[in-house]
């Protein structure tokens, strides 16, 4: 069988821009000299050019996204305490300070890809049998530098798939340092490598639970002999960057889902922050909340990272620790399994294996359930997002990479009750990059991050190419007959 292509369409767009602060000069050691003569040539500007200038940017701003002054005039404060007197500045020169420090990002004027998609918060204002979908994407721009934005859609009473108009300007949030507990610190200290005497002596410091500030607390309390030493100063830094690697991130309530913008905060996600894979989770008393991991890159190393938000406008990000968190490709179970969270990877890279944890924070590797085998798997087999729970099992959908590092969508249905067991699984690919699929930014891949059942139908928004956005659809009844059984198993007891 194929997936029913739908005529459902969304490409990258490089009108999509956001901000962000801009410091000339690639090498540190030169960064101050470059501010202090541009702002000086800033500051020689005659009263008529200056006012122009000043003129020209703010309009020029304002023209893409919405009020020029508060973002500017940061902008200069975050540079002009460096080499004058910020009280003895006009209006017009913090706004041309702010320009000169300003640079536009074309968020996905690259790329557009790995979308995944759930229920979206608000069902309101829709017919009988429609159901409302937040879709999340990777968001690929200058650099390839991968951030997480938002599309919505409507799944129609006629089975049809229609994405609404994405909204502009776009929406940075706010960020605040995040919260941790003392125990979970302690244990992605030992994952990073850092968990030596001056960690020793800062841990049983702090609260239970603590934020960035108790942490600095924390070591200013250290005696000099311990802080001042040199080969205290990496130790130090890891400290600091680890504590400021769980952070939160508020957008306004009233912003549209499709403006609002993730992109890399911490050090580890400097790189980018690709493919979130969404899931609308309920725990045990009921409650749902959306949770999605995501990969953060700072251009050496991965990491899977979690994301929480109660709503799709306030957001969570934490480090995930453990053997079953060292690889790409983790996706979330939508609820507890046999009282523990559980989730798929890819550890080894070519597999798809099981993790295990009791808070969803530290994870433990139970080892592979599924590995290549059909010939479009050759390379590696991962998933394409989080289980959806039917009574036949747990069904995943998959990824293969082939020949010609091909990317094909399969699929895989696991036991209810003890996930390590494959009971179904397809011989051959549900949808290959072929024809119109094969080319763009990375040809010869088809991809999802996470699917939506919807009245009995499969939905599966598609990266295609790495470029854009498909859509294609499925009876389950239809999926299950063309899975075909699998051999009985050995459980790995999840």
């Amino acid at each position: 069988m194929s997936l029913t292509a739908h005529d459902a369409l969304l490409e990258h767009d490089p009108g999509r821009v956001v901000t962000r602060f801009f410091l000339p000069g690639e090498d540190p050691a030169s960064s101050d000299a470059r501010v202090d003569s541009i702002v000086a040539r800033v500051l020689a500007m005659s009263p008529e050019a200056l006012a122009a200038t000043a003129e020209r940017a703010a309009a020029d701003f304002s023209s893409r996204h919405g009020d020029a002054a508060q973002t500017l005039v940061a902008h200069a404060e975050a540079v002009v305490d460096r080499s004058v007197d910020d009280d003895a500045l006009s209006h017009d020169q913090r706004v041309v300070i702010g320009s000169v420090f300003t640079a536009d990002f074309a968020v996905e004027g690259a790329a557009l890809c790995n979308p995944s998609a759930v229920p979206h918060p608000s069902q309101d204002g829709l017919a009988a049998g429609e159901l409302r979908v937040a879709v999340s994407l990777r968001c690929i721009g200058e650099g390839h530098i991968s951030s997480i934005g938002f599309a919505e859609a409507v799944i129609g009473a006629d089975d049809s798939w229609t994405f609404g108009e994405r909204a502009r300007p776009l929406q940075r949030p706010g960020i605040e340092a995040g919260e941790w507990s003392r125990a979970h610190f302690a244990r992605a200290l030992i994952d990073s490598g850092g968990h030596g005497d001056l960690a020793s002596a800062v841990i049983p410091t702090l609260p239970e639970r603590f934020g960035y500030d108790d942490l600095e607390a924390a070591i200013a309390g250290l005696p000099h002999s311990v802080s001042m030493r040199p080969s205290s100063s990496a130790p130090l830094h890891l400290l600091r960057d680890l504590a400021r690697s769980a952070y939160d991130a508020a957008f306004p309530s009233e912003s549209p889902l499709s403006a609002r913008t993730l992109l890399p905060v911490t050090p580890d996600e400097d790189r980018g922050v690709e493919d979130a894979r969404f899931v609308r989770f309920t725990d045990e008393d009921g409650r749902e909340t959306y949770r999605a991991t995501y990969t953060a890159y700072d251009g050496t190393r991965i990491a899977p990272r979690l994301i929480t938000s109660p709503d799709l406008v306030d957001f969570s990000f934490h480090r995930l620790t453990g053997t079953g968190s060292h690889n790409k490709g983790m996706a979330l179970f939508p609820r507890l399994v046999g009282g523990r969270h559980l989730a798929l990877t890819r550890l080894g890279g070519e597999s798809i294996s099981l993790a295990s944890s009791e808070d969803g924070l530290v994870w433990d590797d139970l080892g592979p359930i599924c590995s290549p085998r059909e010939t479009w798997e050759l390379i590696q087999l991962g998933n394409c997002g989080s289980p959806i729970e039917t009574p036949e099992g747990w069904l995943v959908l998959t990824h293969g990479v082939g020949p010609l590092r091909t990317y094909s969508l399969g699929a895989i249905v696991l036991d209810l009750d003890d996930p390590s067991k494959v009971i179904r699984r397809t011989r051959s690919p549900l949808l290959q990059p072929y024809g119109d699929l094969a080319d763009g930014y990375v040809p010869r891949v088809v991809y999802s991050c996470g699917a939506i059942v919807h009245r009995e139908t499969l939905w599966v928004p598609v990266g295609v190419g790495d470029s854009r956005i498909r859509v294609f659809s499925t009876g389950l009844d239809d999926l299950f007959t063309a899975l075909e059984p699998e051999p009985a198993t050995a459980s790995r007891g999840a």
